[in-house]
């Protein structure tokens, strides 16, 4: 079963979460479908780590949570199957920068109520800077799914197909599917403010924030037309993006091990090609969100 990449999710969106699309058998993945349609089996996150407790009378068992800017992540992690994990989160001194990679979890006590939760695999403290290039990519990927999600809501019957002939990925559209068929009227103005207020934590140059200002105004009618007035700059691109992407992806793929390949390498190989640091790293952040590329270890990055 193809490993399956780690999202960058804002605690925000993840923990709006209501609906699961369940695997049919032990190597069809199960996915957490987020309110703007991001499919979500395992999570990149980076926050303040601020508690951990047992939680089970031999030890066996931990609780943690980590903040980011818009919420509060669950860590819930064993000896038994995430020792490494477990014994990391129990030797940092909290409170601490801290990222984790792990997979989605859901517990149901009852019908129609669904909380999440993180199975950690790794976790490791960082520094502030990476906690904010965290956010800065969060932010542009948490962008990208809004987009996405309103022009689904401008189609009279919001589709797949329709979606990847704008050039969506697969996943997202197919995420954005099920989420509108779910969550019904999603708050749009929710998450941009979501959004906004995250860069506030972040001191990143103007070069590096995504442009998301912007007035939108949605008006549902019977459940599917809107009504959209909308006023944004236009965004400057720098290139080709799709060019872009199979140059960043060709280098992965040259300079990669068994292992991987460490980012600051690709950085450094892609500016050979006349790519600026913005501009590769807007198109690593693209390829794992369509599935090409993902993230085993902070830091290092492989090809699926």
């Amino acid at each position: 079963m193809k490993r399956q990449p780690a999202r960058r999710i804002f605690a925000g969106e993840y923990n709006d979460s209501t609906v699961e699309i369940k695997g049919s058998g032990e190597k069809t993945p199960s996915y957490v479908v987020t309110p703007l349609g991001s499919k979500v089996n395992r999570l990149f996150a980076i926050g303040v780590l601020t508690d951990v407790e047992n939680v089970s009378e031999d030890g066996e068992l931990i609780r943690a949570h980590i903040s980011d800017p818009t919420g509060v992540f669950t860590l819930y992690s064993g000896r038994q199957y995430q020792q490494d994990a477990t014994d990391q989160l129990l030797n940092i001194e909290v409170p601490a920068f801290v990222a984790v990679i792990g997979k989605a979890r859901t517990y149901e006590p009852e019908e129609g109520a669904l909380y999440v939760s993180i199975r950690p695999e790794m976790v490791r403290e960082v520094n502030a800077e990476t906690r904010d290039r965290w956010i800065i990519e969060t932010c542009m990927q948490t962008k990208h799914r809004i987009e996405a999600i309103i022009e689904a809501m401008k189609m009279n019957q919001f589709n797949e197909y329709d979606l990847r002939k704008l050039g969506y990925s697969k996943d997202l559209s197919e995420g954005i599917v099920v989420a509108l068929k779910n969550y019904g009227d999603v708050d749009i103005s929710k998450y941009l403010t979501l959004v906004r207020e995250s860069l506030q934590y972040t001191t990143p140059s103007k070069e590096t924030i995504p442009d998301i200002e912007k007035e939108e105004k949605i008006e549902l009618k019977d459940q599917k037309k809107i009504k959209i007035e909308e006023k944004k700059e236009e965004v400057e691109k720098t290139g080709d993006s799709e060019e872009t992407e199979n140059i960043v992806l060709e280098t992965i793929k040259e300079v990669e091990g068994e292992d991987g390949a460490a980012w600051d390498l690709i950085v450094e190989k892609c500016k050979k090609n006349n790519l600026d640091e913005n501009t590769i790293e807007e198109a690593l952040t693209s390829l794992m969100d369509k599935g090409f590329i993902f993230e085993p270890v902070l830091g290092t990055i492989k090809t699926t």
